[in-house]
C-alpha cells in the first residue's frame, strides 16, 4: 500500500534520492570512523580510541535513521558498497597518518561536508517538495553533526 502522507509520489522520489546521497555520506563517514578507531596510534591512544568508539556508535545511529526515513517515503535505501560509493560526496580515501590529530582532522572535514550538504537540502525539502517532516529530520541531523564537528575541532585547538 502506497503512503498517503500529503507528499506526491514525485516529490517523495526526489527527496528519497537526496536522502540516498546523505545515507551514502553517513555510511562512508561511519566506515572512516571505524578506520580511525581501529588504526589509531600514539601516546593518546586509549582516550582517543574510546572517543572514536563513541563516535562510530553515534554514526551508526545516524546511518540507520537516514535509511529508515527513506523507507518511510516508500523507497529502498541503497545497501551495497558499490551504490554507496556511487552516491557519496565524500572520498573513502584516508588522508594523513594514524595519529589522533590526522584522523580527527579527516573526520572533521567529512562532518563539515555533510553539514554543508544537509544545509542545502533543508529549504528544498520544505519549499520545493512540501516535505516538512524530512526538512525537520535533516535539520536534527545537521545539529548532531555540528555538535560532533565542534567536539572534533576542540581536539585540534
Amino acid at each position: 500500500m502506497k503512503p498517503n502522507i500529503g507528499i506526491t509520489a514525485e516529490n517523495r522520489e526526489i527527496v528519497a534520492h537526496e536522502l540516498a546521497k546523505l545515507l551514502a555520506d553517513e555510511f562512508v563517514l561511519f566506515t572512516k570512523t571505524l578506520h580511525a578507531h581501529w588504526n589509531l596510534e600514539g601516546i593518546d591512544f586509549h582516550a582517543v580510541h574510546v572517543y572514536f568508539e563513541d563516535l562510530y556508535n553515534q554514526s551508526l545511529t545516524l546511518v540507520d535513521s537516514v535509511a529508515e526515513r527513506i523507507r518511510q517515503l516508500d523507497h529502498y535505501a541503497p545497501a551495497t558498497l558499490q551504490k554507496v560509493l556511487q552516491l557519496t560526496h565524500l572520498t573513502e580515501q584516508e588522508a594523513g597518518g594514524t595519529d589522533s590529530r590526522s584522523l580527527i582532522a579527516s573526520l572533521l572535514n567529512d562532518h563539515e561536508a555533510i553539514i554543508a550538504f544537509i544545509r542545502g537540502t533543508i529549504r528544498e525539502f520544505q519549499d520545493a517538495h512540501h516535505d516538512a517532516g524530512t526538512s525537520d529530520f535533516v535539520t536534527g541531523l545537521m545539529a548532531t553533526h555540528e555538535k560532533m564537528a565542534w567536539m572534533l575541532r576542540a581536539h585540534l585547538n
